[in-house]
């Protein structure tokens, strides 16, 4: 994604996304962070993984091995400066950009000048991340970044290693320190087959989790075949059921189920009192009335997350 220049590293991909559109917050997935707002979505080329299960392939590990990379930016990326997406955003009233689709640290000073830009403005900044940052990423851009989803993809370095050409540790690091900075977090893992939804890793998930914050959200999303693992079957709803219980069992207040339909596990409840707050279907959301500014009306709890 970097190429020397003159002795300079340039990053190939500044202000050439490949990817963009206006989503649902819902789908990054963050459901505690402006719900049923719209997001400004991008992403670039590249990634630090190589996850043999990626939804996004085509974007994400189309430059490992590309033998003319820079022309195929040039044909195929609009260009789109950090000031052309902050004021698009501003024009339409967009109150957030989501860094996503490919792993944002590829990306970073690009990320990086457009999140400057951005908070200037009064607009949100949002990391969809597989969490491989380090520390010294982490600091250039904690004081920009109102929010992240992480991916804790599985709790076994063999995994990591085998599936995505990486490790667990540096994982788990981050998401402490995203803690310890106050950066509001949601968690996602894609229960895989055979592969991390057996009850010990999912246990573990949920006791690291319950470890840092019982608040944080946790995302456990359905697997569907691609890229390169389609010989598995799609993750059955009793194995995402069975999860959500492990993971209530381990104390965690908030825990969804991903890429299925059902409000049962797509809402939102008062940790406290169990009043429904957040009604969702998939990407149809209704705040209801017994939530305002963060907080159930019934039993007055505050609910974790950023709400206005």
């Amino acid at each position: 994604m970097r190429k020397n220049i003159a002795g300079d590293l340039k990053l190939l991909v500044y202000g050439r996304p490949i990817a963009i559109n206006i989503d649902p917050i819902e789908k990054k997935p963050l459901f505690h962070f402006l719900p049923r707002s719209q997001i400004f979505s991008l992403g670039t080329y590249g990634c630090n993984f190589r996850c043999s299960f990626c939804q996004n392939w085509d974007i994400s590990q189309l430059s490992k091995g590309y033998q003319n990379f820079e022309e195929l930016i040039k044909k195929t990326c609009e260009e789109w400066p950090p000031e052309k997406i902050v004021d698009y955003c501003r024009k339409n009233q967009i109150p957030g950009i989501a860094y996503t689709y490919n792993e944002p640290t590829i990306f970073v000073e690009y990320a990086y000048d457009t999140m400057k830009l951005a908070k200037k403005s009064g607009i949100k900044n949002v990391f969809v991340s597989n969490g491989y940052e380090s520390k010294e990423t982490i600091e250039y851009i904690a004081s920009y970044l109102d929010a992240i989803n992480i991916d804790l993809k599985s709790f076994r370095d063999e995994f990591y290693n085998r599936l995505c050409g990486a490790k667990l540790k540096p994982v788990l690091e981050t998401i402490k320190l995203i803690h310890q900075k106050k950066i509001w977090q949601e968690i996602t893992t894609l229960l895989i087959p055979g592969e991390n939804d057996s009850e010990k890793e999912i246990k573990e998930i949920a006791k690291f989790i319950a470890s840092i914050d019982k608040n944080i959200p946790w995302h456990l999303s359905r697997f569907y075949p691609a890229y390169q693992m389609t010989n598995k079957e799609a993750t059955s709803i009793g194995i995402l059921e069975k999860a959500y219980e492990i993971g209530k069992k381990a104390g965690l207040n908030y825990i969804y189920l991903g890429n299925v339909l059902t409000e049962k596990y797509e809402s939102t409840y008062c940790s406290k009192c169990q009043s429904k707050l957040i009604s969702r279907v998939g990407y149809s959301v209704e705040i209801l009335d017994s939530l305002k500014n963060g907080r159930c009306l019934k039993c007055k709890t505050k609910i974790p997350g950023i709400w206005t």
